[in-house]
């Protein structure tokens, strides 16, 4: 249902139909019908829009609302983009109503009409613009706030860190670790595969994930369904997190660690699930096993012959 409604959503602006009722025309069909008109520039190209927008049935039902959602969608205007039917006729705090045929969308394609969109009817959407920014301004904004959040983060990194006394060793990407059981068998190389138990955590000491069943009930962790055993995936196949795929190369066999991976080596801006933005995440880790692929025999510098040494007598001869 999901991917249904983002699909109408992106071909809405592209199909043409006849406009009627008080609705408008663009030059390519899509009908419009203006709902309030502010004075101010119009949206360009490659400006970034941000807007809120509600996508009904013609019977009133809402298939999609950026503002149940949360938080309003944002586009770059480009020239071959759907979205430039429209957007050049609005500016800030302007808001506008698009009709669209449900035929013209299932031309040809009548298998994918669900039954609340019969024959004849129609889709509404409700767009409302609710800023405007060029490109640099959009671009500077980001940035700024990016710094802002990273700081915070690694402020708070530092206190937790200090508050617990850790000693950790730290790479040139960011990642701290410390090995709280070490292991003389041998080190992953890129694209084996390894056995891992794991148990994460966030700043505040909440669980949010464990491969392990008791530390999972310990922090409260609700899985469902869930196999506790040694999860199974190939370093640097893009299988988990960049901070895991470079830790787990310095861990050996049989190891335990502890790591403090920032979020530019985790989740990011973006955060995933119930992890926040920005969110250092703690994990502690086992090594269980390593299943090693065959790997190639690296290349030998051959080495330039050492000159013999000539004694003495051997020159007076």
């Amino acid at each position: 249902m999901k991917k249904y409604i983002i699909y109408l959503f992106i071909c809405a602006f592209a199909v043409k139909a006849n406009a009627q009722d008080g609705f408008q025309r663009t030059a390519r069909g899509t009908q419009y019908k203006l709902l309030t008109h502010n004075t101010g520039e119009r949206v360009k190209l490659n400006d970034i829009v941000t807007f809120n927008a509600v996508q009904k049935t013609d019977k009133d039902s809402i298939l999609f609302s950026s503002y149940q959602k949360g938080a309003p969608m944002q586009a770059k205007i480009q020239a071959e983009g759907d979205l430039m039917d429209i957007f050049p006729l609005l500016t800030a705090q302007d808001s506008v109503l698009v009709r669209i045929p449900t035929d013209s969308i299932f031309k040809n394609n009548e298998q994918q009409r669900p039954a609340f969109l019969p024959k004849g009817s129609n889709m509404f959407f409700t767009l409302k613009v609710v800023r405007v920014q060029s490109l640099d301004e959009a671009i500077a904004e980001r940035k700024a706030l990016v710094d802002k959040y990273g700081a915070e983060e690694a402020a708070n990194t530092d206190k937790y860190i200090a508050a617990h006394k850790l000693l950790l060793k730290t790479t040139v990407s960011g990642l701290k670790y410390r090995i709280t059981k070490p292991s003389v068998k041998r080190k992953p190389l890129a694209g084996d595969t390894v056995l891992v138990n794991y148990t994460g955590r966030t700043l505040d000491g909440k669980v949010f994930d464990s491969s392990v069943e008791a530390e999972a009930k310990k922090g409260g962790l609700d899985q469902p369904g869930r196999h506790y055993e040694p999860i199974k995936f190939a370093i640097n196949a893009d299988m988990v997190i960049p901070g895991w795929d470079e830790a787990f190369l310095l861990l050996n066999e049989g190891s335990k660690a502890q790591l403090i991976i920032p979020s530019k080596l985790a989740y990011g801006e973006k955060g995933y699930d119930s992890i926040q933005p920005f969110t250092t995440l703690l994990f502690d880790v086992e090594l269980v096993k390593i299943i090693p692929i065959k790997h190639a025999l690296p290349k030998h510098t051959a080495k330039k012959p050492v000159a013999k040494k000539t004694s003495a007598a051997a020159k007076k001869s």
